[in-house]
């Protein structure tokens, strides 16, 4: 297994805005050849959401976004009209040599053009068709349009984030739609594994409302077993205490207690080894059953001290503990730094962009590709080229906007 591991595959990447997106991305970074089909003149709708936009090496803004650079790397753009019958018979070329599809239309949408996986897997039986979409492509739901903050209100997500006292909140990340990219990238890989043995590609249904749902984990368990609706509870954990946020003399920071022994070492760690064997605070049951009386009395001990103090003699005892670092204190973090996730990649506009990488490392080796997120159309010639349309073809295309 390498960081480059996928490199004999080829992705044609039709989806736009960030689940998709994201799923062509962690296959670019594992070596994929990803070529991405946009809109001519526009582009993924991402390409304008900002500011911030990059800048080019003169300081001027570009037409690239940064939303759009979080979830591009390692792809070659094309823009082609799959509206027209012309565009439509180059994605049939692409998909009879492409081993993936990517595609986030409305239910109904590529049948219609004739690009459904039903056509495609006709042309390409091998091809693996994956489908992302709010809903699904079945169900009272699946012809309708989704954004991640729609489904997190739906799938029960804010229901169960911010304070008691306050509004449901989202989550400060779109974490459906980056979850669902990663679980159509496991889809992809699983289909792949599958092909080895049959030859034969899938059409993956990936449904934003389905990964949320599945997102519920422990909460959703809570309810089916317990019987009671998960309400917000803040950053306090509905299951497992000590974990949320405290304020110490000078600022906030969190404490993570997972078992009996991490108790132990912070009552210790902070001077009050009598809470150990109080039998309101004695095992994880009795104190979720006592939070609000232990709660009030870790309070009262963190104002005693400032913040770095906590962090050192709690984090010390082998107690996860932390402050509440914002974005730029993320970066700056040695352990963040010594990790190498942060990368600065060559770009044709800029001199360098910012990226920042896989999680993933193989043998040492970090998974991220070195093209970085491409201008809009800037391949498409070469894609076409390699597909046998002439140059004097791709004037007359050009001339009607179909690419």
């Amino acid at each position: 297994m390498s960081a480059n591991s996928l490199s004999h595959l080829r992705v044609l990447d039709l989806s736009r805005v960030l689940a998709g997106p994201w799923c062509g991305q962690i296959l670019a970074d594992l070596g994929a050849e990803v070529i991405k089909v946009e809109r001519p003149g526009a582009g993924d709708d991402t390409r304008a959401w900002g500011p911030p936009f990059l800048k080019d090496c003169e300081g001027k803004e570009t037409k690239q976004g940064a939303y759009y650079l979080a979830a591009n790397r390692g792809k070659k753009s094309i823009t082609l009209d799959l509206s027209t019958e012309q565009g439509q018979a180059i994605v049939r070329k692409l998909a009879s040599n492409s081993d993936i599809l990517i595609e986030n239309y409305k239910v109904g949408t590529l049948d219609r053009y004739g690009l459904g996986y039903k056509e495609l897997s006709a042309l390409n039986p091998r091809l693996i068709y994956c489908s992302v979409t709010g809903f699904g492509q079945t169900g009272p739901l699946c012809e309708q349009p989704a954004y991640d903050f729609l489904i997190q209100a739906l799938g029960g997500l804010m229901s169960v984030t911010g304070s008691p006292e306050g509004e449901p909140q989202k989550v400060g990340i779109p974490i459906v739609d980056l979850v669902t990219g990663i679980y159509s990238s496991v889809g992809i890989l699983a289909a792949i594994a599958s092909r080895e043995k049959t030859g034969v590609g899938s059409h993956i249904d990936v449904a934003m409302m389905d990964v949320q749902v599945g997102l519920l984990s422990n909460q959703a368990m809570n309810y089916l077993v317990g019987g009671k609706t998960p309400m917000r509870t803040g950053n306090a954990h509905p299951n497992i205490q000590p974990q949320q946020v405290f304020s110490a003399r000078d600022a906030d920071f969190i404490i993570v207690v997972g078992n009996e022994g991490q108790f132990a070492n912070l009552c210790n760690a902070i001077g009050m080894p009598e809470l150990i064997n109080d039998d309101r605070f004695s095992s994880n049951a009795a104190r979720v059953r006592n939070k609000d009386a232990l709660v009030q009395l870790l309070a009262l001990k963190f104002r005693e001290d400032d913040r770095a103090t906590w962090v050192s003699k709690i984090g010390q005892s082998g107690v996860p503990c932390g402050p509440i670092n914002s974005i730029p204190e993320v970066f700056a973090e040695p352990q963040v730094q010594h990790r190498g996730i942060l990368r600065n990649l060559e770009h044709t506009i800029s001199a360098t962009i910012p990226q920042v990488g896989s999680p993933l490392v193989f043998n040492g080796v970090r998974a991220m590709a070195e093209i970085p997120p491409p201008g809009l159309g800037v391949d498409t010639e070469a894609v076409l080229s390699e597909l046998g349309v002439t140059p004097q073809e791709q004037n007359e295309l050009r001339t009607l906007g179909i690419i």
